[in-house]
């Protein structure tokens, strides 16, 4: 028996436990609005299969009426394979039914040609599951790729990527049979997103957003609870909203995106144009401007405009109780947290200024454990 094969109910119970548990039967049901009798009944079969356990009481149990028992998810019963695919290299995480890490492994790319990564992730998932002591005939419950650009993970394909230079490839398939392990690809943004969802900055929240600054700029978002894709699978491409006044162009092949501006690539570019020298690095433009350098810090205000101006439209448009900012670029957040923040506070209408904005630096290994989540989540809520 699989999760999938269980009622709706049973996908709230299991998604409540995961993210909230161990949890007695009583708060199960009032987090779920579940009857006691219908807690119980998908209880049953899911401790039955191994899914979910009893744990013990509470440790501040009161002395009077009948004990509380709670149950919490049996973290072991499944692993998955989370990697995060960028233009340089792989970054993996083998991980429980939790999403907690059991071993991480990086592998370089020296191709972006679809067969070599391919074949690079199913010899990062074998490192992986050696690494995390998984026996030959131990069987990996999914794999979940991440990756940026346009994806469609309902038909496992990667529409576009514009950093790999990647259109149409059905990554999904191509890993799947390279593995061995069923695979599910999702855009790198929303699988980090869905982490942050189930035990980050966004535990707990109803609505919140994740906008990222890096090689790209993206958001998730999630509301109501749901980590949102759209129609088209291109929910959340803030780095393509237009900044006014600015004609560079994008990687997308439009000009004025936020991404034009404000990705690591085009603030570098600007500062070459700036400084006049065609060899400086981000790093380089770093210390420049930190140095106080006036046309650098120029750059890296532009850059800090348009994101804000992001973040703003965001708040806008979903009312979020929370925008996390990662990526990264907020390696260098001091350079531009002042014009962020005013840009916003500029752009935020009404009550949305208030939402709150927190900076968190997440390495790539979060982005892969993303990843995992996501292939995790599949196994109680299928993608319909």
């Amino acid at each position: 028996m699989t999760l999938a094969d269980q009622p709706p109910a049973a996908a709230l119970v299991f998604q409540s436990l995961l993210q909230h548990g161990p949890l007695s039967r009583a708060e199960i049901g009032r987090r779920t609005g579940l009857t006691p009798g219908a807690v119980t009944k998908v209880a049953t079969p899911l401790m039955a299969d191994g899914w979910i356990t009893e744990v013990g009481r509470p440790a501040t149990e009161g002395a009077s009426g009948r004990p509380a028992t709670l149950i919490a998810v049996r973290a072991e019963r499944a692993l998955f394979a989370g990697v995060k695919v960028t233009g340089e290299e792989l970054i993996g995480v083998l991980a429980d039914l939790t999403a907690r890490p059991l071993a991480t492994g990086r592998v370089l790319l020296d191709s972006r040609d679809v067969g070599t990564v391919v074949l690079a992730i199913a010899g990062l998932v074998d490192e992986l599951r050696t690494a995390g002591g998984m026996a030959q005939s131990d069987a990996l419950h999914g794999i979940g790729v991440t990756i940026s650009g346009d994806v469609d993970s309902r038909l496992g394909t990667v529409q576009y990527s514009p950093f790999l230079d990647w259109r149409r490839v059905p990554l999904a398939q191509l890993v799947e049979s390279a593995a061995g392990a069923p695979t599910v690809i999702e855009n790198d943004v929303r699988a980090l997103t869905v982490a942050e969802q189930w035990f980050g900055a966004g535990a707990g929240l109803s609505t919140f957003a994740l906008v990222t600054v890096g090689a790209g700029i993206g958001a998730g978002l999630s509301i109501g609870g749901r980590v949102v894709s759209g129609a088209h699978g291109v929910a959340g491409e803030v780095g393509h909203l237009p900044v006014s006044g600015v004609e560079r162009v994008c990687t997308c092949g439009n000009t004025g995106c936020v991404e034009a501006v404000a990705s690591t690539h085009a603030i570098t570019e600007q500062a070459r144009q700036a400084t006049g020298n065609a060899r400086l690095t981000m790093d380089e433009a770093v210390r420049l401007a930190h140095a106080g350098d006036p046309a650098v810090r120029a750059v890296f205000a532009g850059a800090g405009r348009a994101v804000g101006l992001a973040l703003a439209c965001v708040a806008n448009l979903i009312g979020p109780e929370r925008i996390i900012i990662s990526g990264e670029g907020v390696a260098s957040y001091d350079l531009f947290a002042d014009h962020i923040r005013q840009s916003f506070v500029d752009h935020a209408f009404g009550a949305a200024v208030d939402c709150d904005l927190v900076v968190r630096p997440l390495p790539f290994e979060e982005w892969a454990r993303g990843g995992a989540a996501v292939a995790a989540q599949r196994v109680f809520a299928p993608a319909k």
